[in-house]
């Protein structure tokens, strides 16, 4: 079933210590095989021998940037529950742990929609454990996370708000189900771009059973929005991913061209993909190449947390502005919007505005109240 050279690559690339090669070993069922361990350890070496080379990133790293990822999401839907987070034994491990700001329970009134935001909450933290029980003591901490005043710095970019008006996602289900749009469709492309990064078969099944899921809540959200004809938005924020994570046009709307846009799909049917530094453009809320911002107020902990065309950081480097490093981030307790924050905002929310005049025929505002932190 697995030859010498695939058990030594998998160990070199996806084990950080000799406990996960060892969880390595009894998840890849090899007890028995009459394989050497002492001999193949040799050959693979320390996982610190084999950071970012040439073949790409670890599968530890890319795990552990879903990780992030999963975090954000767990955190964002399990407060809008409940008002509560992830427990205090989900959130450690390495990087500087950090808090979160923003998030209060939705004062739900469809109980169609509340259902759906606890199983889709469920599900993310689910996927929390799932991929801190795989990465073992590699796991990084919860990084700083901001889900309050980032959601209004993205109205704005988006043209949904004003500058200066307030934006709190949790104020209503609509409000919500808007913020869950901006995360769901990120989650699947993310997902689908780590995917052919992975080499180890037992963690590359992982991330299919991930990605699917995440499609499922994409779906979930995209019909959802749909059917309370909260087209407009959504059209603007689409085209605010855009504007933010490349050059190229490869978002899509929930309707596309006046025809029901449910599943984004490219020309052969498929879900397109992202680049950890295109996703990262996104959830930082910069299109320039930065590590840390918007949602991620200190950057995202682990090896990748570049945006755009960064080089990876060194295994155990911190994020940029990451605190009690001694170096100096963009963050002023503001989330960092780069050339949006500074004047490009302005541009990019009067594009986003006549994108969804030009194609809807309206302009939709949603409702306004101060976002709340904790």
């Amino acid at each position: 079933m697995f030859d010498q050279s695939f058990i030594a690559k998998a160990i070199s690339r996806s084990a950080e210590s000799p406990v996960d090669r060892r969880r390595f070993f009894r998840t890849a069922g090899l007890t028995g095989l009459g394989v050497s361990s002492a001999a193949l350890l040799a050959t693979a070496g320390p996982a610190s021998a084999a950071p970012m080379d040439m073949e790409g990133p670890s599968d530890s790293a890319i795990l552990n940037f879903a990780l992030n990822l999963e975090y954000l999401e767990a955190e964002f839907y399990l407060r809008a529950i409940d008002g509560q987070g992830l427990s205090s034994d989900m959130i450690g491990g390495t990087g500087t742990p950090g808090g979160v700001t923003g998030g209060h329970a939705v004062p739900f009134k469809t109980k169609k929609i509340e259902q759906y935001a606890r199983e889709i909450a469920a599900d993310e933290k689910a996927h929390v454990a799932l991929l801190r029980t795989a990465l073992g003591s590699s796991a990084v901490s919860r990084p700083a996370i901001d889900i309050g005043a980032s959601f209004t710095a993205a109205a704005v970019a988006a043209g949904l708000i004003k500058e200066g008006e307030p934006f709190d996602v949790y104020e209503s289900e609509e409000n919500f189900l808007l913020g869950a749009f901006i995360f769901e469709d990120v989650g699947v492309t993310a997902y689908k771009g780590a995917a052919p990064l992975i080499t180890n078969k037992t963690f590359l099944d992982a991330a299919a059973g991930l990605l699917a899921v995440e499609a499922y809540h994409a779906g979930i959200i995209r019909t959802t929005l749909s059917g309370l004809d909260l087209i407009a938005p959504t059209i603007a924020i689409s085209d605010l991913r855009d504007k933010v994570d490349g050059p190229e046009d490869i978002d899509q709307p929930i309707v596309l061209n006046d025809v029901a846009n449910l599943v984004p799909t490219d020309a052969n049917g498929l879900v397109f993909s992202r680049t950890p530094g295109q996703v990262l453009n996104i959830v930082y809320l910069n299109p320039e190449p930065v590590r840390s911002g918007g949602f991620f107020p200190n950057g995202v902990n682990g090896e990748l947390n570049g945006s755009g065309n960064l080089a990876a950081a060194p295994a155990g480097a911190m994020p940029s502005g990451a605190p009690d490093t001694g170096i100096e981030g963009s963050t002023t307790g503001q989330p960092d919007m780069g050339l949006i924050g500074l004047g490009g905002g302005v541009a990019l929310a009067a594009g986003a505005a006549l994108a969804v005049q030009h194609k809807m025929g309206n302009k939709t505002t949603a409702d306004n109240t101060p976002a709340a932190s904790e």
